[in-house]
């Protein structure tokens, strides 16, 4: 019973070498290859899925790399760490498809509506087609969506192109947004922690969905499943910033029932 106490201490001590040495190791393969998946990673080092999202999550709260849905990108000086907006549209369409759809029951008309950057926003853009309403918005994608639709006014906000991401930022478009008020927003985010706290990866945005969300009446979260539980770089706002939130029946129902109890309305797509 004693050897047996001894192997197990001796473990114990051993392990966060072992987790500390494959830390290095997965900041390495950032450094060659910017991005590497949760699969990715799996692969490489015979470890569980669950391993290896607790690994980035210390990574990416010790500042050492940024976690994104699926994996995780390399920390850099470049404010422009998100992916391309075809790469990011492409992932869970149905999903995101299916909250867009939802979420424009919401809009009645001579609604004034902004719209935050992001795929799943793009999506609903094309679902508020033909309907006499306002939106307001710093998303390129949104433009190309209704720039032909006469029946909807359309608002664009200034500010430095992000062409990768089709979108606007900077502080011209902050400005702007203090100069317009909405009835409703509709906001994205990168994940939804288990607190309700809504976070995004992209720090360049962060400042304009602040600035959206303090423009608006009703605030509502368009995030499909996988962003429940989710991570991300920085907070954009709390649980009860929020009036409701539109996702699909697969996201995290102990996230959904925090939010619930906050007074946050969840519509289930």
């Amino acid at each position: 019973m004693r050897v047996n106490a001894q192997m197990c201490a001796a473990s114990t001590v051993m392990l966060p070498g072992v987790r500390q040495h494959r830390h290095l190791e997965i900041v390495q393969q950032l450094k060659l290859r910017g991005v590497a998946s949760v699969d990715d990673l799996v692969h490489t080092f015979g470890v569980s899925a669950s391993t290896i999202r607790r690994d980035l999550q210390l990574l990416d709260a010790s500042g050492q790399l940024v976690r994104v849905n699926g994996g995780a990108l390399l920390l850099t000086d470049d404010a422009d760490l998100s992916r391309p907006f075809s790469t990011v549209a492409a992932a869970h369409v149905e999903c995101k498809r299916a909250v867009a759809r939802r979420a424009g029951q919401m809009v009645e008309d001579g609604d004034t509506v902004l719209l935050d950057i992001g795929t799943t926003t793009h999506l609903l853009a094309l679902e508020l087609r033909e309907r006499p309403i306002t939106v307001i918005t710093a998303s390129l994608a949104v433009l190309d969506a209704l720039r032909d639709d006469s029946r909807v006014e359309l608002v664009l906000l200034g500010g430095y192109v992000r062409r990768p991401y089709h979108s606007l930022v900077g502080v011209l478009t902050e400005d702007a947004l203090r100069q317009v008020h909405a009835d409703v927003a509709f906001v994205g985010a990168s994940g939804v922690r288990a607190d309700g706290a809504v976070l995004d990866t992209t720090l360049v945005e962060v400042p304009v969905k602040r600035a959206l969300i303090a423009a608006s009446d009703r605030v509502v979260l368009v995030a499909d499943q996988h962003k429940f539980p989710g991570t991300g770089t920085l907070r954009v706002c709390g649980a009860g910033e929020l009036t409701a939130v539109v996702t699909n029946p697969g996201a995290d129902a102990d996230t959904l029932a925090l939010l619930a109890k906050t007074s946050v309305e969840v519509v289930i797509a």
